[in-house]
């Protein structure tokens, strides 16, 4: 069950949401009385209360708004179990100073906004024995490992246990809560008005990640990045799970650089049979592979991880998905496409840049690299034999095919190329692997001048449905995909 967490400042705003909240199908919700700017009336709030509530009053130390006294904060608590709240949350040092009362169940938590304390066992056993029905654990995760041992502990409890980590790294014990038996876990309804670090809201953790229908049957895939939050890849993922009927969820997994190996050797304990890998884990990523397919081996990066029995298999859907974009772009009737000979001009040294030259180098073509920072330039050149020229010469070339690798022209910074409008021509092919937005400034311009184009945005789909095939042994449903990308960077969606 999700439980979401409503903090307003006047009763009547408060009352009204509940019972938006309760029209949506939202069935347990927090009401922070900590976030009500004058005396509490619990007789207004509560009464014909559309659903269940926990009534909370949170400390300004833990993360709380409460301004008044701590004797008038315990009377409130009390009062609200007077009252005949569902449930009550008290804070471990205070639960055993508020006695028990009537069938309002006690819910006894602790907060940490620094860190995973060491001791969670310890922690868990002395907040159970203050009459708790349920134990709640809030730390912030600093680390992969302290989402490990959170959601081992809920796992292992004898005690209804909450456990949940904290920010962008910890979104994961938010997800999968119920996997582990938690009795519920939290949300917000609105985007913009997160009351814990990390909180994903209601309709995300409903709609997409389909929270209350995840088992112990459901197979767990994601995305690891560090930063993760941005990525679209659980959308397309998780909606074409759902358009196929499949029992399988798709995560955000915010791994540090120097958390990888802890995170890779979890994942089998976790239930994780395969991964996305994006910025900046691709090239450290293959050196954790026990195999990986020859073209991963040849552009020294991996996008893709499987994890199948003692085994991590590794595969490179970005230059397999780029290969084919390029393809189509330059298909004739049903002759076989050659890039021999082929002026290319790569765009950026990363991870994606590294693929693509990969791939056309293979193919014959002439490939020139440059890039921001001419260090990079210079290692990927030596590293696949290509050219390399200053970032500032990129217009002194006549390229057939121009790619851009470079996140220039992604939202929010949207009116910027890395290519001037003048150097582009009807003759050249530009290939922009920007998706967000797909019409890029450089699209944009390309189109103008009548250039043939292919966007972020193919690429990004094909490459997922490369990756959908590897994790499910099934054709992806690419136009989910594709409706799916399309609508969550579209304008409109953009603005809101």
């Amino acid at each position: 069950m999700i439980c979401v967490s409503l903090g307003r400042t006047r009763h009547k705003h408060m009352i009204a949401e509940h019972q938006h909240l309760a029209e949506n199908g939202v069935k347990l919700v927090e009401l922070r009385l900590d976030y009500i700017g004058r005396a509490v009336n619990l007789g207004r709030l509560l009464k014909d209360r559309p659903t269940p509530v926990v009534a909370t009053v949170r400390r300004r130390e833990d993360g709380g708004r409460w301004m008044g006294t701590e004797a008038d904060r315990r009377m409130l608590l009390r009062s609200a179990i007077v009252t005949g709240v569902e449930y009550v949350d008290l804070e471990a040092d205070v639960a055993g100073e508020v006695p028990r009362y009537g069938n309002t169940k006690r819910v006894v938590s602790f907060h940490d906004f620094t860190g995973t304390p060491d001791n969670l066992e310890d922690l868990h056993l002395a907040m159970a024995a203050e009459d708790a029905d349920i134990v709640k654990i809030a730390t912030m995760a600093n680390s992969f490992s302290d989402n490990v041992r959170m959601l081992e502990l809920v796992k292992n409890a004898k005690v209804p246990t909450i456990g949940i980590c904290m920010g962008e790294i910890g979104m994961m014990t938010r997800i999968l809560a119920s996997r582990v038996g938690s009795p519920f876990t939290y949300a917000t309804y609105s985007t913009d008005r997160k009351l814990a670090p990390g909180q994903l809201n209601y309709k995300l953790m409903h709609d997409l990640y389909r929270y209350d229908e995840i088992d112990a049957e459901t197979e767990l895939f994601g995305v690891v990045a560090d930063p993760v939050a941005h990525s679209h890849s659980p959308l397309i993922h998780n909606r074409a799970f759902q358009h196929s009927n499949l029992n399988a969820r798709y995560l955000p997994l915010r791994v540090p650089t120097d958390d990888f190996n802890t995170f890779i050797d979890a994942c089998p304990k976790l239930g994780i049979h395969g991964i996305s890998i994006t910025i900046p884990h691709k090239e450290r990523a293959l050196d954790y592979c026990t195999q990986a397919e020859s073209s991963a081996t040849g552009i020294g990066a991996i996008n893709t991880m499987i994890f199948h029995e003692d085994e991590r298999l590794g595969y490179n859907t970005d230059y397999r998905a780029a290969m084919d974009c390029i393809n189509a772009a330059y298909q004739k009737d049903d002759k076989q496409v050659s890039h021999q000979g082929r002026r290319v001009l790569i765009l950026g040294a990363g991870g994606v840049s590294r693929a693509i030259a990969w791939g056309l180098k293979q193919r014959g073509a002439e490939v020139t690299i440059t890039s921001r920072t001419i260090e990079r330039s210079n290692q990927l050149a030596h590293e696949l034999g290509t050219r390399v020229i200053p970032w500032d010469e990129r217009h002194s070339i006549n390229p057939q095919l121009l790619v851009n690798g470079t996140p220039v022209g992604m939202h929010p910074n949207v009116d910027q190329s890395p290519f001037d409008r003048a150097a582009i021509s009807e003759f050249l092919v530009v290939f922009d692997t920007v998706y967000n937005p797909e019409n890029t400034l450089l699209i944009k311009h390309a189109r103008e001048a009548r250039a043939k184009v292919i966007t972020g945005v193919d690429m990004f789909v094909r490459q997922a449905a490369y990756q959908y095939k590897l994790f499910t042994g099934k054709d992806a449903p690419t136009q989910v995909m594709r409706n799916a990308i399309k609508e969550a960077t579209s304008p409109v969606r953009l603005n809101n």
